[in-house]
């Protein structure tokens, strides 16, 4: 299962594999206090987090753009596949607001992935659907 959990909650053991999905370090969190791998390369990019909070991109135009990118990226989140399917797997977040953040979008990026790929599959090609 896929969990999305900010990351000033406290830590509970049901969390499985913890994971922060952003780019940027959470203020007034210390390393060890998170507990977490961090993996900043698969947040969507500097300049598609900075439009979406200046409010240049609502969060339908953010979500489509981020799947964009990990579409373009595999290698990027590739890793989390295999960590979901070995248990839970929860995506920590910085971000206020719990439900449009980039951790919603991942989750269900990694869950329609986990679906298209059934069991025993290999990677799904993406050159189509990346728009250039």
């Amino acid at each position: 299962m896929i969990y999305c959990k900010r990351v000033y909650d406290p830590f509970a053991a049901e969390d499985g594999q913890r994971v922060l999905v952003d780019r940027l370090w959470p203020r007034n969190v210390r390393k060890e206090q998170l507990q977490a791998l961090w993996l900043p390369e698969v947040a969507p990019s500097t300049l598609l987090r900075r439009a979406f909070h200046a409010g240049e991109v609502d969060f339908e135009g953010f979500a489509e753009r981020y799947r964009q990118e990990l579409a373009a990226q595999p290698a990027h989140w590739w890793g989390l596949l295999g960590m979901a399917g070995q248990g839970d797997l929860t995506l920590l977040y910085a971000g206020k607001d719990t439900t449009h953040n980039n951790a919603r979008v991942l989750a269900q990026w990694l869950e329609d992935e986990q679906d298209r790929q059934g069991p025993m599959s290999s990677p799904v090609c993406y050159a189509g659907e990346v728009k250039t």
